[in-house]
């Protein structure tokens, strides 16, 4: 008789510990069917998007800088890649699109792209000036 019992004691226990497997996986259904749920919203997406898009052109643009940097014969720091490596892409991301929205709402446009090509024309200038300008002994 004592048989009985102790197969009834386990059953039981087998049973409520199964009930609670249970219940923890349909909790566990219900937060990702909510996490399913937030991530569609169309903020998330449009977040998640431009994170993946930055973090490309980062990539490529860091690539790029490298193999310049490495054909300057600098590995020391300078030159273009010493400049724009440590730039903080997602950081800097926020001043431009301020910068283009009020150059957009004012109308700037056209000033705006001239000053840029000034500035280009200047840098080019500087750095072509810089590069011809070398000492031998």
């Amino acid at each position: 008789m004592s048989d009985k019992y102790e197969n009834e004691a386990g059953y039981a226990a087998a049973k409520a510990r199964l009930i609670k497997e249970g219940e923890l996986h349909r909790l566990g259904v219900a937060h990702a069917k909510h996490m399913v749920a937030q991530n569609l919203h169309p903020e998330v997406l449009l977040h998640g998007a431009v994170d993946m898009a930055i973090a490309a052109v980062q990539a490529r643009f860091a690539g790029i800088l490298a193999a310049k940097t490495a054909g300057m014969g600098g590995g020391d720091g300078s030159g273009l890649g010493g400049i724009l490596g440590g730039i903080n892409y997602k950081a800097l991301m926020p001043v431009a699109i301020t910068v283009a929205s009020f150059i957009s709402k004012r109308r700037l446009t056209k000033p705006a792209l001239a000053v840029g090509t000034v500035a280009a024309a200047v840098a080019g200038w500087y750095y072509r000036r810089k590069r011809k300008v070398t000492v031998t002994y």
